[in-house]
């Protein structure tokens, strides 16, 4: 092998290690690793499973906010999770005339607080087996676990569940939820 290959090969060999270092106790979410060292916003960008989350924080006008300190923690919807809405929702939704209702249902995803999964756990064993979870959107959220499953019931009484928790970000968490959390009817 030539000096020039090995060198290369070393320097690929040690960008992947550096790759793997910064994520690693992070899970992979939408093909992406996520890096604790990066906010909210550097990682969903970096989601294939999150395109609409962003689309629609953008829209909101909610991007400079959930790069801010924090602490935030966000139960953040999948594309799959914004295609259960009815159909013609998300479009609607996106459109300018829309922004106030599309910021109240994102910030009904958002707690102003750094809670890791453990930690959700504990507060709902601290509450008899459940805790209410109140949002920036002004919504409260029911939260309960089975074994390392956390669920969340929306006040339309819909079931939201964690598929992905705990990973970290520079200024909060993300859970990442199978629904998108809705707040009560008007």
């Amino acid at each position: 092998m030539t000096r020039t290959r090995i060198l290369a090969a070393t320097g690929a060999l040690a960008f992947t290690a550096t790759v793997a270092l910064a994520g690693m106790d992070n899970p992979m979410v939408g093909g992406a690793p996520m890096y604790a060292d990066k906010n909210i916003i550097e990682n969903a960008v970096n989601s294939a499973d999150h395109e609409t989350l962003v689309a629609a924080v953008k829209a909101a006008g909610l991007v400079e906010t959930l790069s801010g300190e924090g602490p935030f923690t966000v139960f953040a919807p999948t594309d799959e999770a914004f295609g259960k809405l009815r159909d013609g929702a998300v479009e609607a939704l996106l459109k300018p005339e829309a922004k106030e209702q599309l910021t109240q249902i994102l910030t009904c995803h958002v707690v102003g607080a750094d809670a890791m999964a453990n930690a959700i756990k504990g507060m709902i064993d601290d509450d008899g087996g459940m805790h209410v979870v109140p949002t920036l959107g002004g919504c409260k959220l029911k939260a309960t676990y089975s074994g390392d499953k956390i669920m969340l019931e929306d006040e339309r009484g819909r079931t939201i569940n964690v598929t992905i928790a705990d990973v970290k970000q520079s200024n909060g968490v993300i859970h990442v939820v199978d629904r998108v959390i809705l707040p009560p009817k008007p």
